[in-house]
């Protein structure tokens, strides 16, 4: 086999595993949560602390992958992976699950940084729009594939099976990684940025404890204000640090790129509207209308992960060959329809009701992402892919985050936060009428703004033109 195939082959694996973890939990919630007797608060930030962490450290594994190589901190990745992975099974409360999915994130963000970097560095320019939309792929396939391999181990062995199905994988994938990965990469001396680092997790924390505890109304409304407000002075005062430090792990520099620049704004707007989709769908699919299992709800979204499956190949060959931008406008267009329909859906949608609207957004999703990955990726110059790639990454991760944050918001605005308990939980036994108005009202609203946010996010993508590649 090729060098650049095992590529491939490895961090594709690598990249479903930790992208299954990103969902496979949401499946699960309602037996953890019952389970370990958590509260609203920690019910939620099992869900976020995931991504949170992932989009915290994500730059500086990038900084570190330049520095000391990639290869070896993608290895490092996956044997953390897959021993937190093991170890949150055993947890005994929310906070021990919350803890071990931070340091499961870790790894995450370490396979996340340098796989796309990896995979650039064994590609060349001309087939790597075909490598990172196999790779790219991967991460969504991988969180709905969470769902309905999270819905079967629920129900036949328990949730604390979610956990073990990486153990297998990830040990696989780390021994098949230690054999046969080299390092192709430039590596560079340097060093980390850590008042930099410090700064930004904590402006992103500040950020989601304001959503969350603002929204299951734990602190006041000026509490909540001066979180956020601080968070974003933290994030002004991140910029000016990166463009002040000889050696920041933000590369400020790379955003004079203009195809750098538009491709990663389209990233996260695009992030932002369909982060939660998932969560949603399980939630009404699960909720007081619907009443499904977990195994029924991971099939009613098959077409999500069906459909990308077969436009990302297709898009990223077409992108190879012709190098037009126009696709990434194409995906974002055909994903706001999926979102325009999904936000007219009743208290009853059968599956071939919801057939069409997921896989519009799926098939936007896998057309959109290997085209403007690949863009972000050919106009940076090789020694900063790690970097870039971090950069990148992040933008999609916080996206994502924050999508998950302001959709909790509009869930609690609207829905009475004992009822929503009782959502989260499965008990939809005492659902007044009045309930699942307010329940159907929320997730319209939700998917409605995502349709929105999408069709803003033609703006930058438009920007991008048709992008000039680096050849390397």
């Amino acid at each position: 086999m090729q060098y650049k195939w095992i590529v491939i082959s490895n961090t594709t694996v690598a990249i479903l595993m930790a992208s299954l973890d990103t969902n496979i939990v949401i499946i699960a919630l309602p037996r953890i949560v019952s389970d370990l007797h958590a509260s609203m608060i920690q019910t939620i930030w099992i869900v976020l602390s995931y991504g949170l962490v992932t989009a915290s450290v994500l730059l500086s594994f990038g900084r570190l992958a330049d520095m000391f190589g990639r290869v070896k901190l993608y290895n490092f990745g996956l044997v953390l992976f897959t021993i937190s992975s093991f170890l949150c099974s055993f947890s005994q409360n929310g906070f021990e699950l919350i803890l071990l999915r931070m340091v499961q994130a870790l790894g995450a963000a370490f396979l996340f940084s340098n796989s796309t970097a990896i995979i650039t560095d064994a590609f060349q320019a001309g087939e790597r729009g075909k490598a990172l939309g196999l790779n790219q792929i991967s991460i969504v396939i991988g969180s709905v594939l969470g769902l309905l391999l999270g819905g079967i181990l629920t129900e036949s062995l328990g949730w604390r099976s979610i956990f073990w199905v990486n153990v297998p994988i990830g040990t696989f994938a780390a021994v098949w990684a230690r054999i046969k990965l080299r390092e192709l990469g430039t590596v560079v001396g340097g060093r980390i940025d850590w008042l930099g680092n410090v700064v930004f997790v904590t402006s992103l924390v500040l950020i989601m404890l304001s959503i969350t505890l603002s929204s299951l109304q734990m602190i006041n409304i000026d509490y909540a204000i001066l979180l956020l407000v601080s968070g974003f002075i933290l994030i002004a005062l991140f910029g000016f640090i990166e463009s002040k430090i000889r050696e920041p792990m933000f590369r400020l520099s790379l955003f004079k790129i203009k195809f750098f620049t538009a491709g990663n704004m389209t990233v996260f707007l695009n992030a932002l509207a369909r982060g939660a989709v998932v969560l949603v769908m399980s939630l009404y699919l699960q909720g007081p209308t619907m009443r499904l299992g977990p195994l029924a709800v991971g099939l009613y979204l098959i077409p999500i992960s069906f459909t990308i499956a077969t436009f990302g190949p297709i898009s990223g060959l077409l992108y190879d060959r012709y190098g037009s931008m126009i696709l990434t406008i194409v995906g974002l267009v055909v994903s706001a329809m999926g979102f325009l329909l999904l936000s007219q859906i009743q208290q009853k949608a059968d599956f071939t009701t919801l057939l069409l609207p997921l896989a519009l957004i799926g098939s936007g999703m896998g057309i959109f992402a290997a085209p403007n990955r690949s863009a972000i990726m050919n106009s940076v110059p090789p020694d900063q892919r790690g970097v870039a790639a971090g950069m990148s990454t992040t933008m999609l991760t916080i996206g994502n985050v924050l999508s998950l944050g302001m959709s909790f918001a509009i869930l609690t605005t609207i829905v009475p936060i004992n009822e929503l308990e009782s959502i989260f939980l499965g008990n939809n036994a005492t659902t007044s009428i009045n309930i699942v108005s307010n329940f159907l009202s929320s997730i319209h609203v939700i998917f409605y703004i995502s349709m929105l946010v999408l069709l803003v996010s033609i703006i930058p993508a438009v920007m991008e033109g048709k992008e000039k590649r680096i050849q390397h």
